[in-house]
């Protein structure tokens, strides 16, 4: 961190500027730095700084989800009013949110239309080259990186670990980008789905952290796909426009999480607000720890618990075992995702945990459910990523790798295996799983149709929220992760604070009482986004002449279907059995993020 004085204008004139760093720690490609570099010659980094060093000038990269952007135009709003020039630059994104629209001017609901949009789009800029020289000055001297302290003494062993396979930086975030475009990337479409993780890019990590630069990986893999395309190499170009997706997944959950700030907290669908979860903390930890029974399901957890990455294949299995199969709130998924993954990114998570829990228009239907065992066979065919993880399944033949329980007896005795002792017997049979999923499917088109009912009727409320019952909390032990096979049984329900149930990056507030009437009025105006540069006038542009007039018109109907059920959702709702806060309440205040992120859920599938 560092804040130095410079020289500009007229002579002894001193001028200083703040750069920001945040999910953008690196100093090629960052369109702050460079503004910083070309306007004055000090670099620094931290808002509290302004003051004290005297700074005229506050650069800093765009963020996406909703404390962000209100905490920006707050910013902007502080210091401006102090005669502090502020200024924002997209670093994260290939394109900014406001400029991706449909032919109507609204805002995608779904990705492929969202993608094939974007890539009719000029490309984006290329990336910058890091300043020559950045000048620090005397703060940069008043504390050394060694002094800060980082971690506590219980938290390095478990770092020890990661440390061993992830290197931070973004020199390392560079050299671990080139060998990847140099080396897998060729047979990416190929490779791509085996569990082994040499098979992906591992740039996730330095993505979030903004060590890498999107629009410098962007721009090599198009060039990548361009010279396999001139050379006729099908399955490289394949993997390019198949990884150069995966980085569009990635920009649409920044664009979900802008035009829906509520997305991480609530489904786009209105319907889904009334599905009945379970709620067993039982499932729970037995889910966390890698024993249901499903060893594909079990040897990722155990993977994410002791690398803080998983294959995104996987990431699909353990998640949809988790929504689908034990009926958990996704909710609770997508917190104990954001508490163990290293690359770990709220947009990113809440996409993820909404298309599986069928949340999303384009999700995944509820009602289908993958078979872990099949699923097995696909990502992980001869077995070797279940045996790493698993030990005590190393010696199962393949045959029976995926599904111990229909092994022979002499097979299981061979391999050392007692069901039940030293690995656990499925924790829920499939058949029984499809049968309560079509109850509780059918339980929540009558609680919507009730809704539905009510509010045609004229009531005032509906069906949905219930002040009157306490919040679900979010289960607190999470810090006790070791695996012990002792028979569970059902924890007594000890008292819950409002934090447990909160991603960990808004469990505190850093807003006054009076931002909630100020970031409802950002969401809720029709003209215009306090957040959105007020000089932005963009005009879309496009390399291709001729567009998908039919796809773009499915497309807006689609959309204005979704803004029908979104609106409808605008009614407070009363009755047992509701899980998702008022949407009214969630959509026009966030009261400091400090709210419940669902409230009381019917406990009828329990068990």
């Amino acid at each position: 961190m560092s804040a130095s004085p410079s020289m500009s204008g007229g002579a002894g004139e001193r001028t200083r500027t703040v750069v920001w760093f945040r999910r953008d720690l690196r100093v090629e490609d960052n369109p702050a730095l460079a503004a910083a570099r070309r306007s004055t010659d000090t670099v620094a980094a931290l808002l509290e700084l302004v003051r004290s060093t005297g700074a005229t000038h506050l650069f800093f990269n765009h963020l996406y989800d909703p404390l962000s952007l209100v905490r920006d135009h707050r910013v902007k709003q502080v210091l401006g009013a102090e005669g502090i020039t502020v200024q924002s630059f997209n670093s994260d994104l290939l394109y900014e949110p406001w400029e991706v629209l449909d032919d109507h001017g609204c805002p995608f609901t779904m990705f492929t239309p969202f993608w094939n949009t974007c890539l009719c789009m000029v490309d984006p800029p290329a990336p910058m080259l890091p300043p020559k020289r950045i000048n620090s000055g005397e703060l940069s001297r008043c504390c050394s990186s060694d002094d800060l302290i980082f971690e506590d003494e219980s938290e390095r062993g478990s770092n020890a670990l990661l440390a061993r396979a992830w290197s931070p930086g973004w020199q390392n975030a560079d050299k671990a980008f080139t060998a990847f475009i140099n080396g897998p990337l060729i047979d990416y479409s190929v490779n791509r789905k085996k569990a082994d993780s040499a098979n992906t890019s591992l740039l996730s990590p330095y993505l979030h952290f903004g060590e890498l630069s999107v629009r410098k990986v962007f721009h090599q893999v198009r060039m990548k796909q361009l010279t396999w395309s001139n050379e006729s190499n099908g399955d490289g170009e394949e993997g390019c426009s198949l990884f150069l997706r995966s980085i569009g997944l990635r920009e649409y959950s920044r664009y979900l999480a802008f035009n829906h700030p509520c997305s991480h907290e609530k489904p786009l669908l209105a319907h889904l607000r009334f599905f009945p979860w379970v709620v067993n903390e039982v499932y729970f930890k037995v889910w966390r720890q890698g024993r249901t029974g499903y060893p594909l399901v079990d040897a990722g957890m155990r993977e994410l618990w002791a690398t803080g990455w998983l294959h995104d294949r996987i990431r699909v299995v353990v998640s949809s075992f988790f929504v689908k199969v034990l009926q958990l709130p996704w909710r609770w998924g997508m917190k104990y995702f954001w508490d163990t993954l290293l690359d770990a990114d709220l947009e990113s998570d809440a996409l993820g945990w909404q298309y599986i829990s069928g949340s999303l228009p384009d999700g995944r239907e509820l009602d289908r459910i993958d078979n872990p065992q099949f699923e097995g066979y696909k990502f992980d065919p001869c077995g070797e990523y279940v045996r790493r993880w698993l030990p005590e399944l190393a010696r199962l033949p393949t045959e029976w790798i995926h599904h111990p329980w229909d092994a022979p007896e002499s097979v299981l005795q061979a391999a050392g295996i007692e069901l039940g002792s030293n690995y656990p017997l499925p924790i829920v049979e499939l058949d029984e799983a499809k049968s309560r999923l079509q109850d509780a499917l059918s339980e929540m088109w009558e609680l919507e149709a009730a809704s539905r009912a009510e509010i045609e009727n004229g009531m005032e409320e509906g069906l949905g929220d219930s002040s009157d019952e306490p919040p679900i909390a979010f289960p607190q032990e999470l810090q006790h992760m070791e695996v012990d096979r002792a028979t569970i049984h059902t924890p007594a329900m000890a008292g819950r604070r409002r934090a447990d149930q909160m991603v960990p990056s808004i469990t505190s507030s850093f807003f006054r009482a009076e931002t909630e009437t100020e970031l409802s009025a950002a969401f809720e105006s029709e003209v215009t986004r306090p957040e959105v540069p007020s000089q932005v006038h963009f005009q879309p542009q496009t390399r291709m002449e001729v567009r998908d007039e039919v796809a773009s018109d499915d497309t807006a109907a689609r959309y204005n279907g979704v803004q029908q059920q979104q609106q409808y959702t605008l009614h407070r709702h009363r009755v047992q059995g509701g899980i998702a806060p008022s949407t009214s309440e969630a959509s026009s205040s966030w009261t400091g993020r400090e709210g419940v992120i669902w409230t009381g859920t019917r406990s009828s599938h329990i068990g």
